[in-house]
């Protein structure tokens, strides 16, 4: 009598735990890189429930198995760390850290192997507004003027590699908030509202394509990070 009770209850509970097992086993893979395009080797990528931490490969890929609603948590020196809070149907995370101002944390994300490329990461400037007052400037043309070498307005056109006659236009790509817009945006602008400013001046501005070619500018607004 007993053997008959216990045999359904027994394979019951092996049914749950076996069900529960493989509902929280879920491998994620993805990718971290920095200014979108550069891949960050060596980043750390922990999950929050299990603790596990590994290392991004030499392009940025990784593997992890995380638990329903998980977080990671990336980081690599001279880097903003990032929070990911995965969503239940992601299946790919691309993960892109914010490299911190200053020569000094170029020299970490090349010093400890993040970045390869150093000539890559020398023609890639940005300004963030945790390290710096951006409300002191009047204009976001006065702003981009007075804190990024070589770079120009010129007749309302962001030019980062100088004037070339041979171009017919050597004005950048201008992108805001992920969107590709016309250098006349920057006229609504208003720097306090203004979170990050990116500049790129070579190869890896070959992701936007053609329109690339002239360097591109990306900023970041409050409202956008929202």
């Amino acid at each position: 009598m007993t053997k008959k009770i216990l045999t359904p209850l027994f394979l019951l509970a092996a049914v749950y735990f076996a069900l529960s097992a493989d509902a929280q086993d879920k491998i994620i893979h993805g990718m971290v890189t920095t200014f979108d395009s550069i891949p960050l080797s060596g980043a750390e990528v922990r999950v929050k429930s299990t603790k596990q931490t590994i290392l991004t490969d030499s392009l940025g890929r990784f593997s992890v198995t995380v638990n329903p609603g998980d977080k990671l948590k990336v980081s690599a020196y001279g880097f903003y760390n990032q929070k990911v809070k995965l969503e239940e149907k992601i299946k790919f995370a691309a993960i892109n850290l914010k490299l911190k101002p200053g020569e000094k944390n170029r020299e970490y994300a090349i010093g400890y192997g993040h970045v390869t490329d150093r000539d890559k990461l020398s023609a890639l400037a940005n300004l963030n507004s945790n390290d710096m007052d951006f409300s002191q400037y009047s204009t976001i043309q006065e702003l981009i003027q007075g804190r990024f070498a070589g770079v120009q307005i010129v007749n309302g056109e962001v030019i980062i590699r100088g004037i070339n006659s041979i171009n017919s236009s050597n004005a950048a790509l201008v992108v805001v908030d992920g969107v590709q817009v016309d250098g006349s945006v920057l006229n609504s602008i208003p720097p306090t509202q203004v979170s990050s400013i990116n500049v790129i001046k070579d190869g890896s501005a070959a992701i936007y394509g053609s329109r690339g070619a002239n360097g591109v500018l990306i900023i970041e607004t409050k409202r956008g990070d929202n």
